[in-house]
Parts: C-alpha cells; sequence; structure tokens
C-alpha cells in the first residue's frame, strides 16, 4: 500500500535568509517535506528570481514576494518580464491601478497576482501612524474589493481577516495568510497571527511561514510540526 503524502502544497515556506547558499540548504534539507517556497526581497538582489528558477526545476511551486509598487506601465512590464519566468505566485501592492496594471502585464500566462492588503506587521497604532484612520480589517476588505474587480487572483492577509474575505469571495479566490506561528512560538515582529490549523480553518488558501521553520535547530522537524498542526 502506498504510503501517505506528507508534503502540502498549501504550505509556502518563506526563504527570507542572507543568501543563495543559505536558502539553498534549507530546500536540501527539508527535501520532500516542503512543495512550495516563497522568494522576496531579501533574495532578490542576490539572484532570487534566478534561484525560483532553480526550484521550478526541481519540482517546487514557487511564490515570487516582490511587492510590485509603481505606475501602471512599470508595474505592467515587470509583471510581463516576470511571468516568462515560470512562477506560480507574484505578489504587488493593493493599489488598484497596480493591481490592474499586473493582471495585464500577466497576460496569458499561469503566474498567479496576489494584492498585498495590509501588512501583518502592522497593528492598529502603526496604521494610524502612517495615516490610515480605518481599522486593518476595515481597510484590508476594501482592497479585497479592489483585487476583485481588478481582476487578480487572490490577496495577502493577516489570518485574521481569512474568515471575512473567504465570506466575500468566489470559491477560487487566493487568501495567503503570512503571520502564522506554532503555539506557544514566538511572535517575532508579527501582530496579527494565528497557527496553521487555525489560519486554514478560517479560510485560508495557504499559509507562508519563515522562520519558526527556518531559524529552528531541526527545520525538517519544525516543518513535519507545522504540517501536523494543518491538518489537526
Amino acid at each position: 500500500m502506498a504510503s501517505a503524502k506528507i508534503s502540502d502544497e498549501r504550505l509556502y515556506v518563506a526563504l527570507d535568509l542572507p543568501s543563495i547558499d543559505e536558502a539553498r540548504a534549507i530546500v536540501e534539507i527539508l527535501g520532500n517535506t516542503v512543495e512550495s517556497y516563497k522568494v522576496g526581497l531579501q533574495l532578490l538582489p542576490l539572484g532570487g528570481a534566478e534561484f525560483g528558477q532553480e526550484l521550478k526545476a526541481l519540482g517546487k511551486n514557487v511564490f515570487y514576494d516582490f511587492k510590485l509598487h509603481d505606475i501602471g506601465a512599470t508595474v505592467e512590464k515587470a509583471t510581463r518580464s516576470i511571468s516568462g519566468l515560470g512562477a506560480d505566485l507574484l505578489t504587488v501592492h493593493a493599489r488598484p491601478d497596480v493591481m490592474v496594471s499586473a493582471a495585464a502585464g500577466r497576460g496569458d500566462s499561469s503566474l498567479k497576482i496576489l494584492g498585498v492588503t495590509v501588512l501583518t506587521s502592522l497593528d492598529k497604532q502603526a496604521l494610524e501612524d502612517i495615516g490610515y484612520h480605518e481599522n486593518a480589517e476595515n481597510l484590508v476588505m476594501r482592497r479585497v474589493e479592489q483585487a476583485l474587480k481588478a481582476g487578480i487572483d487572490g490577496v495577502v492577509s493577516s489570518p485574521l481577516e481569512a474568515n471575512k474575505i473567504r465570506s466575500a469571495v468566489p470559491d477560487d479566490f487566493l487568501v495567503v495568510t503570512p503571520g502564522i506561528r506554532m503555539p506557544d512560538g514566538d511572535k517575532g515582529d508579527q501582530k496579527r497571527i494565528a497557527t496553521p490549523g487555525d489560519a486554514l480553518r478560517s479560510g485560508a488558501s495557504h499559509i507562508v511561514v519563515g522562520r519558526p521553520i527556518t531559524a529552528a535547530i531541526d527545520p525538517h522537524q519544525a516543518a513535519l510540526d507545522v504540517l501536523a498542526n494543518m491538518r489537526a
């Protein structure tokens, strides 16, 4: 009888590490336990886009968390360039014109565009300091509505808003949640967090986990613990 599958493509491990070599080492340690990886701004200037192609050659799902935010024409051209790299997901800031331009730029490629709503490191006070005088949930939902109108594929939000988003969007709309921490885990710089299982039960389609796995003494076991929590 075939053994049960251990990995879960809904888990994206965030390779927010100082070098490509360190990221590559984590991928090797995790092996077949992890199918999906996020490559973000820390690795981008070090060859992150090319490393993403290396991951695709290994059969992994790749999420380019580049958070594009510029004038529409620039975002459209950048998205067009990225769409040829074979990645699965790309983030842009959830400003209406940015999202519309990214949707145009990806053309008929399979690249899915996610709008970053409100960073999980921001709480009500931080939003007020920036100049937003509404709470995170209301701001997130306004940007979800704009994402739907822009024709993109999903959003990035904290797990605390996932349930309300899921009730307002089509079933195939992606809700990707960072801010994932294990029970009793270190919160770090995250403010709006949940456990892996709670995030999925709240309506997340995918979760992003970084330091709880990559900074663990035993990353492989940490990944197994996250997977177990997802299924609990």
